[in-house]
């Protein structure tokens, strides 16, 4: 799951500032010219965001999963491979840097047990997966207006972490 921020101002800019000196540090090492920050917090609730981060620095979270609809806005568009993303935890302070490899566009009920595993969480199979996600998103609807079932179309993405470099190597990427 991928939820932006919605912390109050005073943090959201502490929170671009931490951030951004993390972004630029990656961006100094790295030789990489982007000025296009974007900052995501993988949860809704401080536990739960510190809890996936530290899922994406162990390599056992590689895929995330947000509402189509959140794209609806022309303020925020579609992921696509190559996006370099600044993960943050429950205190907004970043964690690492990932890197879209893979988006797919599809209804929650043709997501995969790959998706699932890939995606961390739970015992990590598309059971644990489908029922975490339709009550995030359901509880999401309620407060929001809107409903969740099946034919939800949600956004899927694979990433990996390119920074800190010590967290890249293939060690960790958590797989079978």
């Amino acid at each position: 799951m991928i939820v932006q921020s919605t912390r109050p101002v005073n943090d959201k800019t502490r929170e671009n500032s931490q951030a951004r000196s993390f972004w630029n540090s990656y961006a100094k090492a790295t030789g990489t010219k982007r000025k296009r920050l974007t900052v995501v917090r993988l949860a809704d609730r401080d536990e739960l965001a510190d809890e996936l981060a530290t899922q994406v620095l162990a390599g056992t979270m590689r895929a995330r999963t947000t509402l189509s609809r959140d794209f609806d806005r022309r303020v925020r568009q579609l992921p696509r491979p190559g996006d370099l993303s600044v993960v943050v935890d429950g205190r907004s302070a970043p964690r690492c840097i990932i890197r879209i490899t893979e988006v797919e566009t599809k209804p929650m009920r043709e997501v995969d047990e790959r998706f699932a595993w890939d995606a961390g969480g739970g015992d990590r199979t598309l059971a644990w997966w489908m029922s975490a996600h339709q009550r995030y998103f359901k509880r999401r609807g309620e407060r929001e207006g809107f409903a969740v079932d099946p034919d939800t179309v949600v956004v899927l993405e694979r990433f990996e972490v390119v920074w800190p470099l010590h967290l890249t190597n293939s060690s960790h990427e958590g797989g079978r």
